[in-house]
């Protein structure tokens, strides 16, 4: 009995997953074609873009590809930012106009970021340092400069003022990259950019434009500032970038770390306040051993992104070093 009532179930079975056949070939129908209109959409979505949110600053040719700069103000010693991973010179939104009020001040965009055409040599820090120094110099951008780097940006101005320190005035860390990371003895090279990921495919079918609100990409920042902040982290090749940097960080800490002292060259800390760990605060007090004349201040009402969540932190902290320049010239 029991294997007639099997034999009788087969065949409804296979009726019930030939019914399914359809709906499932609609519904992948539906899906290829939502993403043939993304990948169509995003091309036109990004020319939209470069016609409502123009570099602010100029296009600097470097060596076969061009970066975005942006000078402002008035005044000496010039302070050059340099954002963190994954951020852009739109980030420094609240920040850069301040500091013009009191001297010369630049941000810029990593290749591949923000406005700045990308590379195809390696993510790292010493890369990142050299590409700027060519950059400052065809830009006409004359030093002494205070560098500013922020999270990971800190490894790209610590290698800078080794590397190039007759051109570095002071420095100002912004809650730079933990150490621990730099303490690790290995790390694999980086390879060089171009490694296609799903979410960069992602990227070029429109979804991360989709979800920039919900996901929170669009960021407290002035209207104007914020607008094309998402509008250029949305991009696939902004994706991309992200991903290179990523892949680069790890060689980047070592190159870092390799610059075991700035001798005297003055140096701010800037840490945040909020969500700050031992093994954090651990990190941050041993940035300030790189130099004989460092000091340490705090966001307290901040975490990670100062620049953002409490920017007049992060502008009295970039000031401060302009004024200890400026004494230290006068003397």
């Amino acid at each position: 009995m029991n294997d007639q009532k099997q034999k009788g179930h087969a065949p409804a079975l296979k009726r019930r997953g030939r019914g399914c056949l359809p709906w499932l070939g609609a519904g992948l129908a539906v899906l290829l074609a939502l993403m043939l209109v993304g990948y169509i959409y995003e091309p036109v979505a990004e020319a939209a873009d470069a016609k409502a949110y123009p570099p602010p600053g100029q296009m600097v040719d470097v060596g076969g590809y061009r970066l975005h700069i942006n000078c402002t103000g008035e005044g000496s010693p010039t302070v050059v930012i340099e954002s963190g991973w994954g951020d852009f010179s739109a980030a420094w939104g609240w920040v850069q106009p301040e500091v013009a009020k009191t001297t010369r001040v630049c941000t810029y965009d990593r290749a591949g970021m923000g406005w700045s055409e990308s590379s195809t040599q390696p993510r790292t820090a010493r890369e990142f340092a050299k590409e700027l120094h060519t950059l400052l110099e065809k830009a006409n951008e004359p030093g002494p400069y205070v560098l500013v780097g922020h999270s990971m940006g800190g490894y790209t101005v610590r290698v800078y003022a080794h590397d190039y320190p007759e051109e570095v005035a002071g420095l100002v860390l912004i809650d730079p990259q933990n150490l621990s990371t730099e303490d690790s003895t290995t790390f694999n090279p980086a390879p060089k950019p171009g490694k296609t990921s799903l979410t960069v495919l992602l990227a070029r079918i429109g979804l991360a434009r989709l979800l920039a609100g919900p996901l929170g990409s669009i960021q407290n920042l002035p209207e104007g500032d914020k607008q094309a902040y998402t509008a250029k982290t949305v991009t696939p090749r902004s994706t991309q970038t992200l991903l290179d940097e990523g892949r680069g960080m790890s060689e980047g800490a070592a190159q870092a770390r390799g610059v075991t002292t700035l001798g005297a060259l003055p140096l701010i800390v800037l840490s945040r306040g909020k969500d700050m760990d031992a093994e954090s605060a651990a990190s941050q007090a041993r940035y300030l051993q790189l130099s004989t004349d460092s000091q340490h201040l705090i966001a307290d009402q901040s975490g990670h992104r100062i620049m953002i969540e409490q920017p007049e932190a992060a502008v009295a902290a970039i000031v401060k070093m302009v004024e200890l320049v400026r004494q230290a010239a006068n003397k």
